[in-house]
């Protein structure tokens, strides 16, 4: 059984694509009538689909879309890409230096060296600087150089009160037996 819409759409794209054909053959561009057929059909095969039930059970049917209501974002499908995809590295650099600035603590403190955390630091503050002079568009740049001489005592700060916790729990920790691993055989 078919339904008689789609009968009358599939008559006209027959109809209309020998007119093409014919129009190819004789040199004339398809009229606007062409674009109206095709956008029937399209319609009408839309519609035949939702009767038929093709769209139910869509995930997400019945649920807002994603950030409907809130303010207009121009990147919001890159921003969108970067999480869904959990990329790194990639993004104007207003964002990716906001991202940098707050997880540069933690970096800074996987650093052993005063020389190493000095020079991630200028490498950090020039950074800033040159996303600043840039004038190509996207995002104004938020994020501020830091103070390198503050973040180092800072550094020396939360180093010294890591290296007291660890010598305190190390004190406090019974000593356990060691074990043997090497030279022992088990005998079957």
């Amino acid at each position: 059984m078919t339904d008689p819409r789609e009968a009358a759409a599939r008559y006209r794209a027959r109809q209309q694509s020998e007119s093409s054909e014919e129009d190819a053959e004789s040199g004339t561009a398809p009229g606007i009538a062409a674009a109206t057929d095709r956008a029937a059909f399209i319609e009408t095969a839309i519609q035949i689909a939702i009767r038929r039930g093709d769209f139910d059970d869509l995930p997400g049917a019945g649920k807002p879309l994603e950030g409907l209501g809130t303010h207009h974002d121009p990147d919001w499908w890159i921003r969108r890409k970067i999480e869904q995809e959990n990329l790194t590295g990639l993004g104007p650099p207003a964002i990716l230096l906001r991202t940098e600035d707050r997880e540069l603590d933690d970096q800074l403190d996987l650093l052993g060296r005063e020389a190493d955390v000095r020079d991630v630091l200028v490498d950090f503050n020039r950074r800033v600087i040159e996303a600043r002079r840039q004038l190509q568009g996207g995002p104004p740049v938020v994020t501020e150089p830091r103070d390198i001489d503050a973040e180092i005592a800072a550094w020396a700060d939360r180093r010294a009160a890591r290296l007291a916790a660890r010598a305190a729990g190390a004190a406090e920790a019974p000593e356990q037996p060691r074990r043997r691993r090497f030279g022992i055989r088990r005998r079957a």
